[in-house]
């Protein structure tokens, strides 16, 4: 069959578009922006690319020739107040689109609806697939709840909480209930739909066997991990509190907190249906998601993560607009060396930050990402997806990855931190030379300020790093 998805680039197109292609089928892929296609499957002879942002659709087309379709959009991490209206409008346009092809199914993964009181980005979901409903093709709907998995956004989030705090005094909606799901058996449901007629036109809730409190999970992820954990629950914590509290216990961003948040005040449970006998599955239980993801990461075989989306740092933009370094109204620290080991020096710089730090004066960059962090920024925690790989788009830190070519010997980063500005740090090897740059484009006077503030740090945290980065000591 050919396929289209959406959200190419997101946590669960990812890995569907690699399981899809092992199954045979032929992919249309959907991108925003053209530098950030997963190199998983960029140069894959049955993926096609197309460039499209839904909330502009202006001279773009579908091929005509599309059998079925993913809508993998969700805007759960923006800061916009507007997001309802801003999914509206994507749906409405993937619509008009996919309505001008041959496509017979669109499956649409959204959120569990069942709670009389739904948060504003459940609700959002539901009008989605009010409006995705065609007499043009049929419509298949999963309503998942907290999926679980390496790299997804509840996962990480309770693992920073499980090993970070042997104590914790928590809010009183841990002891809301939900019923999570693996990622495996998501990816199992969203691929075998395909083509199922008894499929067509009805919506399911997917879920584990389990109906689990947060406070529930806390304690089973911690015994998976061999750890003891002691939970205090508070009677009352509001919830921009709440959402702070998120926010600074783990890697999260702010406005991914407040939407957990909102959406953790509500009851996830799935209502019974025959979808397992039709698709024959035996979902996963909670320890058992939670101990395969484990296996990925120990193999370094996470594919995806929820901190790859741009929404999960300060990126509104598409990663071309800030490819180029400005030249001019900037200041700049640049330094070179030589270097005797070209392999190894590639190896320290496709290896920087996360666990291995930034190989110079690292409780200095820590510090850096508590102030960030106190202020409303990403900070370090997000750390990064692979420990020795890196593509454009991915997080790094408080960085955000531009341009990742090893054969050109480059690595250019975006900084994510709060800063009166914008700011570059690339790294280059040209000549037997590494080139280490480090720009700053100011705003106004507190800009500038900002950059003299730090010039005596730069001094000797540049100058370690690059020393590092070609010394074998």
């Amino acid at each position: 069959m050919k396929i289209l998805i959406t959200g190419t680039t997101g946590y669960i197109a990812k890995r569907l578009a690699l399981q899809l292609l092992e199954g045979g089928h032929e992919l249309v892929c959907c991108v925003r922006d053209m530098n950030r296609i997963p190199d998983e499957i960029e140069n894959h002879p049955s993926v096609d690319f197309l460039k499209v942002d839904f909330l502009a659709i202006e001279d773009v087309q579908f091929p005509v020739n599309i059998d079925a379709a993913y809508y993998l959009i969700h805007s759960m991490a923006t800061t916009s107040e507007d997001f309802e209206s801003l999914e509206e409008t994507c749906a409405r346009n993937f619509k008009f689109l996919i309505e001008n092809t041959q496509c017979k199914q669109v499956i649409y993964l959204s959120g569990i609806v069942n709670d009389r009181s739904l948060s504003k980005h459940l609700r959002s979901r539901y009008q989605v697939e009010e409006i995705l409903t065609s007499d043009r093709y049929a419509l298949t709907t999963f309503r998942a709840g907290i999926i679980v998995g390496s790299g997804s956004a509840s996962f990480e989030i309770i693992r920073d909480i499980v090993e970070k705090l042997p104590v914790m005094v928590t809010p009183k909606w841990l002891h809301t209930r939900s019923q999570p799901i693996a990622i495996r058996d998501v990816l199992t449901y969203l691929s075998a739909a395909l083509g199922k007629k008894e499929l067509h036109d009805r919506s399911f809730d997917i879920c584990g066997p389990e109906v689990l409190s947060y406070k529930q999970m806390l304690h089973q992820f911690a015994e998976v991990r061999g750890l003891k954990r002691y939970i205090l629950t508070l009677p009352v914590l509001s919830p921009k509190l709440s959402s702070y509290w998120l926010y600074f216990v783990t890697s999260t961003s702010f406005p991914l907190a407040s939407a957990l948040v909102d959406s953790m005040k509500v009851e996830v449970i799935g209502k019974p249906n025959e979808l397992d006998k039709i698709i024959n599955i035996v979902p996963l239980t909670y320890k058992e998601a939670v101990t395969r993801a484990f296996q990925k990461i120990e193999q370094n075989a996470v594919i995806s993560s929820w901190k790859d989306a741009v929404s999960s740092g300060v990126f509104r933009d598409q990663l071309a607009k800030h490819i180029e370094i400005p030249t001019y109204g900037c200041f700049k620290d640049i330094r070179s060396r030589e270097i005797h080991d070209e392999n190894y020096t590639l190896d320290k710089i496709w290896s920087i930050g996360g666990k291995n730090g930034w190989y110079s004066f690292n409780g200095l960059w820590k510090m850096r990402g508590y102030v960030d962090k106190l202020f409303g920024g990403v900070g370090l925690r997000r750390g990064r997806t692979h420990e020795s790989y890196l593509e454009p788009g991915d997080p790094l830190d408080f960085w955000r990855v531009l341009l990742a070519d090893r054969k050109q010997k480059r690595l250019l980063l975006f900084a994510e931190m709060k800063l009166p500005g914008e700011a570059w740090l690339e790294f280059k090897i040209a000549k037997d030379k590494l080139y280490q740059r480090a720009v700053f484009r100011p705003k106004g006077v507190w800009g500038r300020l900002y950059w003299y503030l730090v010039l005596p740090f730069h001094a000797f945290v540049f100058r370690g790093m690059i020393n590092a980065l070609v010394s074998k000591k």
